[in-house]
């Protein structure tokens, strides 16, 4: 099954990190964003990637370009009969990675559109370049065929952005908590569709979030796959330190594989 991911966005709000590079380059530990949302897909044997580009494409183009030898020791031989001879391994080997430039100025459901052509099967993925979370696929995969309808999204519980307090009586302050998970449920992307949503998704401009998924759900035809496990967007550069800092202190809970 093919995982589509929205590479496109301008990152407005991560201003410091995206003014020379898309969002999904952005670093947690010294690797894109991008990479580690697919080592998660891939730890659960989904490894063919189809990459919808937009914003400053060409930097995501030329890190799976020169992949092999940013990531290996390598023995050049230069002049006319010029090779390279790879040397150790890595365990993104079997990778499958289509780059697609599907527009600068493209809305999210127009770049989910503009791949349609790569993908080949009746059942697809799609998920934002900036979030990473410890979602089970396998699992979530399963739900969505299990249920027959056409599309699936991941919920999680939105955390609160700010520190709760309830208040009694005379101003007491009797609960304190900070940033708790709030009621209800929000998307976190890590979609599952059947090929019957491109259908959805034929008007020019076209936001995937807007009128596709409205109707789908007036339809009858989106359900919900709920995470109660770890989500996290990467918006702003104090979402972008937080990452970072539970990288550095080996408690990323994303990071499911080895």
């Amino acid at each position: 099954m093919k995982v589509i991911i929205l590479c496109g966005g301008l990152g407005t709000r991560l201003r410091e990190e995206t003014e020379f590079r898309p969002k999904p380059m952005v670093d947690i530990g010294g690797r894109p964003i991008l990479w580690h949302i697919m080592k998660l897909y891939a730890h659960h044997g989904f490894r063919e990637f189809i990459c919808a580009l937009g914003y400053r494409g060409s930097a995501i183009k030329e890190y799976f370009l020169n992949y092999e030898a940013m990531n290996n020791d390598f023995t050049i031989c230069l002049g006319a009969k010029c090779n390279t001879r790879l040397h150790g391994f890595h365990t993104e080997q079997d990778f499958h990675v289509t780059l697609a430039d599907t527009g600068a100025d493209a809305l999210t459901g127009d770049r989910v559109r503009r791949v349609e052509r790569y993908v080949d099967e009746e059942t697809f993925m799609v998920t934002y370049g900036d979030g990473v979370a410890d979602v089970d696929i396998r699992a979530l995969a399963a739900f969505h065929k299990s249920h027959g309808k056409l599309a699936t999204v991941t919920a999680v519980r939105p955390l609160s952005r700010f520190g709760m307090i309830s208040v009694q009586g005379e101003q007491r302050v009797t609960t304190f908590s900070e940033k708790p998970r709030l009621d209800g449920w929000m998307s976190a992307g890590f979609f599952v569709f059947n090929r019957g949503v491109f259908d959805y998704l034929r008007e020019d401009p076209c936001t995937l979030e807007r009128d596709p998924l409205e109707r789908l759900a007036r339809e009858g035809e989106l359900m919900a796959y709920r995470h109660e496990g770890f989500f996290y967007a990467m918006d702003t550069y104090r979402e972008y330190k937080h990452l970072n800092d539970l990288w550095d202190t080996g408690k990323a809970p994303w990071k499911v594989w080895k």
